[in-house]
């Protein structure tokens, strides 16, 4: 059997006389203990947001909007402004009826051909042209409702909008529904941050805590 030898072992204990109370303390080693390495940004610095692609599942809302009505697309808005405020990622993808949400006002004087020029001109598309779910009355329902919810300062769809692009909502038109409606980039409001088809909207979701159908 080896013997250990004093300067082999990591801590020496010195011997106490019998009936001494003092507890000796043992040899500990004059060198510092290596530095630990920091995995992180650097101070004063912010770590860069992760891509769709880099989030770990189970982080963000996605919401697909595709009703065009005033009231649900309001509340597909409160909802994405919630999760945005409190720091989640937010993505709303916008299809069929609910592309006129990101379409400008006058997007229906551009010329196409005959069958996508009426549906343009029968329905023009905006934010302010939203009809009501309910009781829209033609019309004269979202006048209402606006005039209602304005003395409450709520915000109206197109400032919420705006509100959404500034807090990094991430704002999808589907490119298939621009296509069959004839509609292109210079059609849809400077809000939109990206074009894209349902492999998109599907890579996103999976990375998606919440997945909302408006």
């Amino acid at each position: 059997m080896a013997l250990l030898r004093p300067a082999d072992s990591p801590a020496t204990v010195p011997e106490v006389p019998v009936g001494s109370t003092r507890v000796p303390s043992p040899r500990v080693s004059s060198e510092s203990p290596p530095a630990r390495s920091r995995s992180g940004p650097a101070p004063g610095t912010e770590p860069a947001p992760a891509s769709p692609d880099e989030r770990p599942v189970g982080d963000g809302v996605t919401i697909v909007v595709f009703s065009g009505e005033f009231d649900r697309v309001q509340a597909a808005f409160n909802i994405a402004l919630g999760a945005a405020s409190s720091g989640m990622p937010v993505t709303m993808f916008f299809t069929f009826w609910g592309l006129d949400v990101l379409t400008r006002h006058d997007a229906g004087r551009r010329r196409r051909d005959p069958v996508r020029t009426a549906f343009r001109w029968l329905k023009p598309g905006g934010a302010r042209r939203l009809p009501l779910s309910r009781f829209n009355f033609m019309g004269l329902g979202p006048v209402l409702m606006r005039r209602l919810m304005g003395e409450f300062r709520m915000p109206t769809v197109d400032q919420m909008v705006d509100l959404a692009h500034s807090l990094g909502v991430r704002l999808v038109a589907c490119t298939i529904t621009m296509g069959v409606m004839g509609l292109t980039a210079d059609d849809l409001i400077p809000a939109v941050d990206e074009y894209a088809g349902v492999a998109t909207y599907l890579a996103d979701a999976r990375r998606s805590d919440v997945n909302l159908f408006v």
